[in-house]
């Protein structure tokens, strides 16, 4: 039976600002309304499928055949899709109105309640990990849970981490009022923030927007607002990466991480020795790639020394333009209809059925991201759409996610997460695809200038200054385990890898040196951030490899999204002839961002 398409729901109270009719999320795939029967029913359900799961495993893990062991993979599976499902809900309400404080509490009576209901579980890795290497082997060499085996091998790498029962039981007990309540603190303080420019107050999406405004002096105002208001607030700031900092150093200790970086690094699957070759390789390109582009760009824009608000300025030439939801739409879906008819069919729904929320609304996180709730459900993406051309990029990027996710849903909630070095891989794509697509359209020079720098900067910004972040969150962590940092010691630590990484055409107005305050990653994911430059140089080689006519790319780049969480990276660029242990593969994605300064620079010529 064939249903009828639902309508887009649209926000009445969404700030159009002339963009057109903003989508606005329809969570009722997920649950109706947060007083929902149906909430009720599967919160109740999670409690009793918890506790019978201890009463029916703990303690017996190891004696399990093959039947028994994949009837308690199912069972583990549907808690994790039942659990996942309801705190999908609770937290996309709440960063609809981060402010709204009967949304935060339903969020955080949700989270404690599932965390109290999961707790008993928490024995399942711990004992898993206790099976022997050969019975281990030996069981998962059997049809029926061998696909498995990725998801149990990635929990078997913690195994030397791993604490007594007890204590894993405590940590997962105490985060509500550990980590989890830190990270609502930063995201209710930035939420609040007000910045007042030219009279009008603004909250950080809107303000920080006018870093790429077309009047410099505009810019100036925002960002001279954005260094008065973190100002007031560093020490609030300050205390939070203090004692998350802390916090992950003590459990680290406790677990015999060698690293700040190494939970991440497992957790990623990827080795400690690919990621520093990517951080080495990239820093090595600084002076060839963000040092040489924005000296030119301190040339067009007739400038002796770039402040910051001029480093994601239009260009002079550049007409200022604001597109539309309708032509943003319609940009990104024939981009990927261009690559193939199937990513387009399958980015369609999120226009159609409400699974986007676009318009920026008093309270909103801000930022954008796609969430990919449960295999049985799909994602949500969420925008703050101001009508920029690098929001249509924006779009671009979470609907590769979000296609990303849907095609990995396949494999089921064990297996469908991707590590996040290869979460970036659609998203990536999928701003490439969009890209060349309005560059192939560009109708003058000036027009394809202005692309050209744009892409550049994109790629500076996901390439080197997530990597300049990266170096920023090794050294706070470092030296935040020798003892407690003022403001300033952060401060300074900022403005080491800013330099090192813009270079010498910029200075840096008094006040910038507090511009790390705001970055959510910082807080809520420690390391998070380097997968961005894995993403970026990881799509630029899958994309020279489709430029260059690789056989079947179309049908090898969809099945390495479907594979999901299921099959390490080695594996998955091998049909590509690519292979990110091998130290020169970052320089092939490094010198397509250096070709396309070149073209720049014949340009000017």
């Amino acid at each position: 039976m064939t249903l009828p398409l639902p309508r887009p729901v649209f926000d009445a109270n969404a700030t159009s600002g002339g963009f057109g009719d903003l989508p606005d999320w329809d969570l009722s795939d997920l649950y109706a309304a947060p007083d929902a029967p149906e909430f009720t029913r599967d919160m109740a359900w999670l409690e009793s499928a918890c506790a019978g799961f201890a009463t029916d495993y703990e303690g017996r893990l190891a004696g399990l055949d093959a039947a028994g062991m994949a009837e308690c993979i199912r069972r583990y599976e549907e808690i994790h899709i039942t659990a996942g499902r309801l705190m999908s809900y609770a937290g996309l309400r709440y960063y609809q109105n981060t402010t709204d404080a009967a949304r935060a509490k339903f969020m955080a009576d949700a989270q404690d309640r599932i965390t109290g209901f999961t707790t008993p579980l928490v024995f399942f890795s711990l004992e898993f990990n206790r099976i022997g290497d050969a019975a281990y082997e030996a069981l998962f060499a059997d049809a029926r849970i061998a696909r498995y085996k990725p998801v149990f091998d990635r929990m078997r790498a913690m195994k030397p981490h791993q604490l007594s029962d007890e204590l894993e039981k405590f940590l997962h007990d105490q985060s509500v009022v550990g980590a989890a309540a830190w990270n609502r603190l930063f995201d209710e303080t930035v939420a609040g923030l007000e910045f007042e420019v030219e009279g009008e107050a603004l909250n950080l999406e809107a303000t920080t927007n006018l870093l790429s405004d077309h009047d410099r002096a505009r810019r100036e105002a925002g960002a001279k607002a954005l260094a008065q208001v973190f100002g007031q607030e560093i020490k609030l700031f300050a205390r939070v990466h203090n004692t998350l900092a802390k916090e992950k150093e003590i459990e680290d200790r406790w677990r015999k991480m060698p690293s700040p970086q190494h939970g991440r690094h497992l957790s990623n699957h990827v080795e400690p020795e690919v990621v520093q070759a990517l951080r080495d390789a990239v820093v090595a390109a600084y002076p060839k790639l963000s040092h040489r582009y924005y000296r030119l760009k301190a040339k067009w824009l007739g400038l002796e020394k770039l402040q910051i608000w001029d480093r994601n300025a239009p260009l002079p030439t550049e007409a200022p333009r604001k597109i539309d939801w309708d032509e943003a739409r319609e940009t990104v879906l024939s981009a990927y209809s261009a690559f193939s008819p199937e990513m387009a069919r399958l980015a369609l729904p999120f226009f159609s059925k409400g699974w986007i929320d676009a318009g920026v609304k008093p309270g909103k996180a801000p930022g954008a991201f796609a969430h990919p709730t449960v295999t049985t459900v799909h994602p949500y993406v969420m925008l703050n759409y101001l009508g920029k051309p690098r929001d249509v990029m924006t779009l671009a990027h979470e609907l590769g996610h979000g296609v990303h996710q849907v095609l990995a849903a396949g494999q089921g909630e064990l297996l469908a997460s991707t590590p996040l070095t290869l979460a970036e891989t659609a998203s990536v794509f999928g701003e490439m695809l969009t890209f060349r697509r309005l560059l192939e359209a560009a109708a003058t020079p000036a027009e394809k200038k202005t692309l050209l720098a744009g892409k550049v900067e994109d790629m500076i910004n996901t390439v080197v200054r997530q990597i300049a972040f990266y170096d920023f969150e090794c050294k706070l962590h470092a030296a935040r385990a020798e003892g407690e940092l003022t403001p300033e010691d952060i401060n300074a630590l900022w403005m080491s890898v800013q330099g090192e990484s813009l270079g010498d055409a910029f200075e840096f107005m008094p006040g910038y040196e507090t511009f790390w305050a705001y970055i959510p990653h910082f807080v809520h994911s420690p390391f998070y951030v380097y997968a961005y430059a894995f993403g970026d140089g990881l799509v630029n080689a899958l994309y020279a490899a489709y430029e260059s006519g690789l056989p079947g790319f179309e049908e090898k780049y969809f099945d390495m999204l479907k594979a999901g969480g299921s099959k390490h990276h080695k594996e998955l660029l091998a049909p590509f002839g690519l292979d990110a242990s091998d130290p020169a593969f970052w320089d092939k994605g490094l010198s397509m961002i250096a070709g396309l300064i070149d073209e720049l620079e014949a340009m000017e010529a």
